[in-house]
């Protein structure tokens, strides 16, 4: 990502030559020192203007970064600076941790794909809120009067050492310290890579989990006198039943909207390729259809204007066309980003406002 966006080809192969978690860490550490100076018009791209209204929020346009390539929001101007839409970083944990040792991301270039078995390493939480409190988008972006700016999600989880039986007490905790900086709040209970996460998304630990989350999320906003819309982050490993029951939790609770989807656990697209039977979560191309079909269900389930974000292998344009004829009303990218560069930012940027009957 260190070249222009139309360049991106030419330093895609030095980056693929390096271990993949290397050279995340290069890419991130390149977007933390230079971000919000002059050196990012190495890498910066007009933002699409495609405006859209969800869960009380004004996106200048329909193109995220999802969570996971930023775990501790070191590079949000960097990242703002290729034309996002809306940008989210973490996940964040209340204490730091390591995460899940190395080797722990695995690149399948043959199907665009990753395989990534991170674990939330992360700084923690203090370190998590000091860095977004130190961007230049909350100290500069955040007076911009009426002109449209950027939107920050922020990504909450629990530490792999909590109990799943105390798991409420880490999102809480999470919750309360990200809150006046977010502009929303995407609770993560679906990254495979932390034991027993997923057991989140079952019936009656959801429903005391939203219960919980939507009580601090009142007290909150009495708090700091503005309300911050939650997000809900799922699998695509679920089945039509499982959807539903979601679908119906979100409702049931008052939670804004949801995000759908993270990395899969299924093999089937990948099968033989090297790497493919890797431990972690599978993302690109391969988990496409998975999450198309998730998000075709929960808009069926939750009816229209339910905000939903689509998430999961969009490598182009017609990509994010495509989710959001699925029914999604905005689009994340994040391997797409590694494999595509910077420029398909503004290319699944103009092809949303296109579709829109936009120029």
């Amino acid at each position: 990502m260190a070249l222009l966006p139309l360049a991106y080809p030419l330093a895609r192969p030095f980056l693929f030559s390096l271990d993949p978690e290397e050279a995340h860490e290069r890419t991130i550490e390149l977007l933390a020192r230079f971000g919000g100076t002059p050196l990012q018009r190495a890498w910066c791209s007009a933002r699409v203007d495609d405006p859209i209204e969800l869960a009380g929020l004004r996106l200048p346009n329909r193109v995220g970064l999802a969570a996971g390539l930023d775990k501790n929001a070191r590079a949000i101007d960097g990242l703002g600076a290729m034309g996002f839409g809306f940008v989210e970083v973490g996940t964040v944990t209340p204490l730091a941790q390591p995460g899940n040792p190395r080797p722990r991301m695995f690149r399948l270039p043959q199907a665009d794909a990753l395989i990534n078995r991170m674990g939330f390493n992360n700084d923690g939480l203090a370190a998590f809120v000091a860095n977004v409190k130190n961007s230049r988008f909350n100290s500069i972006l955040r007076t911009s009067g009426g002109r449209q700016r950027m939107i920050l999600g922020l990504n909450i989880g629990k530490n792999a050492a909590t109990p799943i039986e105390r798991a409420t007490d880490d999102y809480l905790a999470c919750l309360a310290g990200v809150y006046p900086h977010a502009d929303y709040v995407t609770v993560n209970i679906s990254s495979p890579n932390t034991k027993n996460l997923r057991d989140l998304q079952g019936d009656a630990a959801l429903d005391a989990l939203l219960a919980a989350l939507k009580s601090r999320q009142a007290e909150l906003a009495d708090q700091h006198a503005r309300r911050v819309p939650l997000f809900l982050k799922i699998a695509p490993d679920l089945d039509e039943s499982q959807v539903q029951a979601i679908a119906d939790a979100l409702r049931r609770h008052a939670i804004e909207g949801v995000i759908a989807t993270n990395t899969t656990l299924a093999r089937d697209a990948v099968k033989g390729l090297p790497h493919a039977d890797e431990a972690g979560g599978l993302s690109g191309a391969p988990v496409r259809e998975a999450s198309s079909r998730v998000v075709r269900q929960l808009r069926a389930a939750l009816g229209a204007g339910f905000p939903i974000i689509g998430v999961g292998g969009i490598l182009s344009g017609a990509d994010a066309v495509a989710k959001i004829e699925a029914g999604a009303d905005a689009v994340q990218i994040y391997t797409g980003l590694i494999y595509k560069g910077p420029a398909l930012v503004q290319e699944a940027a103009r092809a949303l406002r296109q579709r829109r009957g936009g120029r």
